[in-house]
């Protein structure tokens, strides 16, 4: 499987070929719904909370005798009948928190890996620096590729704080070292662009990212 390389600069270079660790062109939809499922539902608060007829201020005196009154019995003004009373089966305070195996969760990031690259949708990119950071740096480069208004994903040869400062005012563009991206995080991004030290190097793994 090959794909286009650019420059720091933007400008394009020839293409070349990815390794078979993880382009391995296999492409599981049912583990990227449930890894992609699972890390929206971990970023879920939780904190939805409503009273129950316990919790409710006041009605600890019956509102009118049971009979006489030629009105509907009535026990408590926090019944959830009664206006500013209680309610029914509302939410209270939970997790959502999902696990998944750290197996599921690399066949995942391969898969979307694959996705983006048989779509075309993923490129190499040489070594990043600038120095000093700067954000019209990474905003030349990304013109110069042509996605400028796209959600991009860098993923970098380990931490490079200099590419994260220049990108991070940028809308649309994150910078993560490649291991550390989840299989959401690369489906979210419109181009992935990746550092082709990545795979120079001796290790070569996807990771295992959030979940």
């Amino acid at each position: 499987m090959k794909v286009a390389t650019y420059g720091s600069d933007g400008a394009a270079g020839a293409e070349r070929a990815l390794p078979e660790t993880p382009f391995d062109g296999v492409v599981n939809e049912d583990v990227l719904h449930q890894v992609v499922t699972a890390v929206l539902a971990n970023r879920r608060q939780g904190t939805a909370s409503t009273k129950t007829r316990s919790t409710v201020r006041g009605g600890s005196r019956k509102p009118w005798r049971q009979k006489g009154t030629g009105r509907a019995r009535a026990g408590s003004i926090r019944s959830a009948l009664w206006r500013g009373g209680s309610v029914v089966f509302g939410p209270q305070p939970r997790s959502y928190r999902v696990r998944v195996p750290r197996r599921i969760r690399r066949l995942a990031i391969r898969s979307a890996l694959n996705t983006r690259a048989m779509n075309g949708d993923l490129a190499l990119i040489e070594p990043l620096g600038f120095d000093p950071p700067k954000t019209r740096h990474v905003a030349a480069l990304l013109a110069g590729i042509g996605r400028a208004s796209e959600n991009i994903l860098f993923l970098t040869a380990g931490h490079k704080p200099d590419v994260h400062l220049s990108a991070r005012n940028l809308p649309g563009v994150r910078v993560l070292p490649w291991g550390e991206a989840s299989a959401y995080d690369i489906l979210w991004s419109d181009l992935v662009l990746v550092e082709s030290s990545v795979f120079d190097a001796a290790g070569d793994s996807a990771g295992e990212g959030e979940a």
